[in-house]
């Protein structure tokens, strides 16, 4: 893909997600994620009423009479993308790879943050860190942040989740909206996103495709494992093959649910032929309760 035709890629999901971010999510995505906590204002005499516990107790001696600190919501937030690049999610059945999905989605995230003039960051990961952009605000971070998603190579095609989360964890020292893009066809990350959920505000969104859960009977077929390289000679007429592949595809979903709720963090899965409008929508709104 040329630069021209890349520009033109990015313009075509800027106008789309953008209208989306606008007009539906701006106002979601605000109530949803207020402040990341209190900040410190400024000191003012002890009035009646006043939480003892705010008394700044060296203001306080050094006039002779109580003081207190006066604290407000720190409005602006920072949202990290956390975007899966591995080999399985260049797979699609409906029109589009996963990858493209997520690279909406990730788009209209970004336009509703800046909305509410929050800075954006993107880590791209495999089973490695294939790229860290470290938040900023603005139109033009996000079109590179969307230009990265739609044009980068990652070097491997594996996953690994956990790695992942760590790197997050070391360069994010204060608390941030975490959103991870994924097909989530990993395990053993449970642990290591309790660690970092405690810190973190973390939602797993689930890219997938209906092929992901189950395969058709199609008689023989050659399949290529995109993550491994391999292909792999699979007679999906077996019942037993196609209740293997099911099995196998549920336990990683379920692994997928099971981690993120007992970690405290949220879950959103959308298919690649659903509208993740509705999805996102009404995860905000729930949110925002």
């Amino acid at each position: 893909m040329n630069t021209k035709e890349i520009l033109k890629k990015v313009r075509k999901i800027e106008i789309k997600t953008r209208r989306l971010s606008d007009h539906i999510f701006g106002g979601e995505y605000h109530s949803s994620f207020k402040g990341r906590g209190m900040t410190f204002s400024e000191v003012r005499k002890y009035q009646f009423g006043d939480d003892v516990r705010t008394i700044d107790w060296n203001v306080t001696a050094r006039y002779n009479e109580p003081y207190v600190k006066v604290f407000e919501e720190e409005r602006e937030l920072t949202m990290m993308l956390m975007v899966d690049v591995s080999g399985s999610e260049y797979f699609g059945t409906h029109h589009q790879f996963k990858k493209d999905t997520i690279t909406e989605i990730a788009a209209t995230l970004s336009f509703s943050a800046i909305q509410n003039n929050d800075k954006v960051g993107l880590i791209l990961f495999s089973d490695e860190i294939e790229l860290f952009i470290p938040p900023k605000k603005g139109r033009s971070h996000v079109l590179r942040i969307i230009r990265e998603l739609i044009e980068f190579h990652p070097k491997s095609t594996k996953t690994d989740i956990a790695h992942s989360l760590k790197f997050l964890s070391n360069v994010m020292k204060k608390k941030a909206i975490v959103f991870m893009l994924s097909d989530f066809m990993d395990s053993d990350y449970e642990q290591t996103l309790k660690v970092v959920g405690n810190k973190h505000d973390i939602t797993g969104i689930r890219v997938f495709d209906k092929y992901d859960e189950e395969i058709p009977n199609l008689g023989m077929v050659p399949m290529l494992d995109a993550e491994s390289g391999k292909v792999h000679l699979v007679n999906t007429a077996s019942k037993a093959v196609r209740s293997n592949y099911y099995t196998n595809a549920k336990q990683l979903v379920d692994e997928f649910h099971s981690s993120f709720k007992r970690s405290g963090c949220g879950v959103i899965n959308t298919r690649v032929d659903e509208s993740y409008v509705k999805k996102l929508l009404g995860y905000f709104k729930h949110k925002g309760r």
